[in-house]
This record gives structure tokens, sequence and C-alpha cells, in this order.
């Protein structure tokens, strides 16, 4: 008997028994559907947080203050006064950096005609914007001659243009910062940043930028005991991924030289490990969620092999006369098997359609956080489609062998 002869039998089965063959079905379009939907969610996670770890820049390294000690208590990460400005300079002279944008930052209250708004405040360079990928959308950014002038002069994100000059347009307006309650200093607005988004990394669009040294002079900064401007973050762009880890063991070295520590008081942490790390975590997760999914296809299995052994009740006089007029085991065997598959696989067509459908209206929600894009990518089809046949096929077997091991006489005998 041909494998077509076998499914044009096995479909005529089913029309015969349709409400039946449904149900047998749901099972495994439940699975399906489950199993493509929660990995397309889980893959569109992981794609959404790498998009937003991308967007920070390309190829960076961040160099971090160590902890601080006081009175034998370690306290966290980064509240050592250990780098500096001048750090961030001396970093420029290695061949393989691109470009260094350090960070001040702190709290403060921005002040414009009877509007207020608290937001972080950020002093850093010109590089900034190059470094981290952040663009202007009106405007300009901070430039050289702000940093030697050490100007009065503001970046806003998105968010404090809003809701400082919710109706005009902010650009050369007054602003008022004022940080740790200290009287309020005016800067001029000189450009607005486009939108980023809020983020699991924070709101970029909530902050401002100043000149770092402006920061320093005009509001609040700390100092080391030589007077040098302390700051809470180095960002270092290299020039490609390929020296990544030499820049790296680089700064290391440039640091721990002007420094002068035998026990490093600085952390460096590589862009690429993080993303490597966050791609672990999502991919993880992923493989969790479809596992979870893929309990429902053995459910469905299970109930493909009752509805299966069922059928091969109803029908042993068929199997008997079948027998009777020269079929051989491994036919009635096929017939069997290439049943439960068909059924298996109309049910994973069915599945994977609903499974599309279903990340696709995730998509349209607009859900928040890294869940709101839902990524189906052909391999989970395939591998949805795949297994869905092979769960028939498992299934299916010892029905069929049951099947195919009765005797004619006692299959004819049956009633």
């Amino acid at each position: 008997m041909s494998i077509l002869e076998c499914v044009r039998i096995a479909l005529r089965a089913l029309a015969a028994n349709r409400l039946r063959a449904l149900l047998t079905m749901l099972g495994i379009v439940i699975g399906v559907a489950a199993v493509i939907s929660l990995l397309a969610v889980g893959r569109g996670a992981q794609a959404t947080v790498t998009q937003q770890i991308q967007s920070l820049g390309t190829n960076l390294l961040f160099v971090r203050p160590g902890a601080a000690q006081q009175g034998g208590v370690r306290q966290s990460q980064g509240s050592a006064p250990s780098l500096t400005l001048d750090d961030a300079i001396a970093l420029l002279q290695l061949p393989t950096v691109a470009g260094v944008a350090p960070e001040i930052s702190g709290s403060g209250q921005l002040v414009a005609g009877g509007l207020n708004w608290s937001t972080r405040i950020l002093g850093t360079n010109a590089s900034y914007a190059q470094v981290r990928n952040a663009k202007v959308a009106r405007g300009d950014f901070i430039t050289p001659e702000h940093e030697q002038d050490r100007a009065n002069v503001v970046v806003l994100g998105s968010t404090v243009a809003t809701n400082l000059f919710p109706a005009g347009d902010p650009l050369g307006q007054t602003v008022r910062i004022s940080m740790s309650g200290q009287a309020g200093v005016n800067f001029r607005v000189v450009g607005v940043m486009e939108s980023k988004g809020g983020t699991g990394f924070g709101n970029a669009d909530d902050q401002v930028f100043v000149p770092a040294t402006s920061y320093a002079t005009r509001l609040s900064a700390a100092r080391t005991v030589h007077g040098d401007v302390t700051v809470s973050t180095v960002n270092v762009a290299v020039r490609s991924v390929a020296d990544m880890r030499d820049t790296q063991q680089q700064v290391a070295a440039i640091l721990r030289q002007r420094h002068r520590v035998a026990v490093d008081d600085f952390t460096i942490q590589n862009q690429e490990d993080f993303l490597q790390t966050i791609s672990q975590v999502t991919g993880t997760m992923t493989v969790l969620l479809g596992s979870i999914a893929g309990i429902s296809l053995v459910v469905g299995g299970i109930g493909i092999m009752n509805i299966m052994l069922v059928s091969v009740t109803e029908r042993t006089r068929e199997i008997g006369i079948r027998k009777a007029v020269g079929a051989r085991r491994k036919d009635i065997l096929l017939q069997f098997l290439v049943e439960a598959t068909v059924v298996s696989l109309l049910g994973g067509l069915i599945g994977i359609t609903i499974g599309i459908g279903l990340a696709r209206v995730v998509g349209r929600l607009g859900l928040p956080g890294p869940f709101a894009n839902a990524l189906v990518t052909a391999d989970a089809v395939l591998l949805s489609f795949t297994v869905s046949a092979a769960v028939g096929l498992f299934f299916g077997i010892y029905p069929a062998m049951r099947a195919a091991r009765l005797r004619p006489i006692e299959a004819l005998r049956y009633e």
C-alpha cells in the first residue's frame, strides 16, 4: 500500500468522524499555537533588549569608580571618588579609542517661567553625542567652545522640553537649574534631543546635558583631595570590535599608572560582554517559555494515542477484512501511523496559523517593556511543525502496532 493511498484512507476516516477528529487535533492546535506565540514573545523581547543596548552606542567600554570603604564596610560599586576628568582626557592618547565622554551626574530642579521639573543633570563633553549615539532634534549639542568657556548652556531631553515648554520653542530660552539646595543658576537652552523612549536602562529623554566644566564650576561636583573633579562614568568608544579586548587592557593599564594603586579602584565593563549576558538571559527565558508551551504538545499527543486506540477498537472488523483479502501487517501498521500523523500535521498547520495571529495581536497591543514586540521566526515555525509531526508519529506507534497484531479470524468475529 502506497503512502498516498494511506493518506486518502486516513482523510476518509477523519471525515467520517469530523467532531472527534477536531477534538483530537485540539491539543496539538493549542500546543503549536502556544509554542509559536510564546517563542515569538521571547524572541521579540530578546531583540528589543539587544536594540536598546546597541542604541546606547557601539563598541563601548564603561569605566566606573570602584567601591569605597567606610569603617571597614564596603559600600556600593561606584561610590569611590577614584575617576576624574583628567583620567578621561588621558584615555584619548590610545590610538584605538575613537572618543571619550565623561559623565558627572546628579538630580536637580529646573525652572522655566512658571513651570518646574525635577530631572537628572548630566555634565559631559562634545563627544558624548557621538559616543552614546545621541542625536539632537533641534538646535545644537555641547561644543568644545562651550567646554572651554564654561558656558552656561543646556541641552534638554525631549521629556524635559515638553514639560517646561509645552506650548513654545525652548531654543534660546533661559532655564534656572539648582542642585543640592544651592541657589539656582541660569542656563541658556541651545538644543533639544531626539526622543529615545524609556527603556530598562532608564528614561534617556528625562535628563538634560551641560558642559562638564560648567557643571563643576557652576553647579555641584565632588572633588578629590587634590582638587580634581570626579566623574561617575567614563564612556570609551573603541574604533573596532576587534580592538575591544586590547583597548580594555590598555585603559586599565593607564588608570593603574595614573592612580598608582596595586588593587584596581575602578571597574571596566565591556558592552559586548554585557550584550552577551543579556542575550543568554533572554535566550534562556525564551527556551523556558517554549518548553512550558511544549508540555501541551505532549498532552495533545496523548489525546491522539487515546483516540487512535478507540479507532482501532471500532475498526477491528475492518482490519480483519483487510487482512483476509491480503493486507500485510506492515500495511495495517503504516495505515494507522499515517492516520495519526495526518491528524497531528493538520493540527500543527492550524496551530501555526493561530500562533502567528496571536503574535501579531501581541505586537499590536503595544504592551510596555520588552514584551511589546513579538517576533515570529522561520525556525520557530519549522520547529513547531516538525515537533507536531513527531508527536503524531510517536504516539501513533502503539495503536498502529496493536492494530497490526490483530489476528484476522478474531478480528472478523469481533462485533
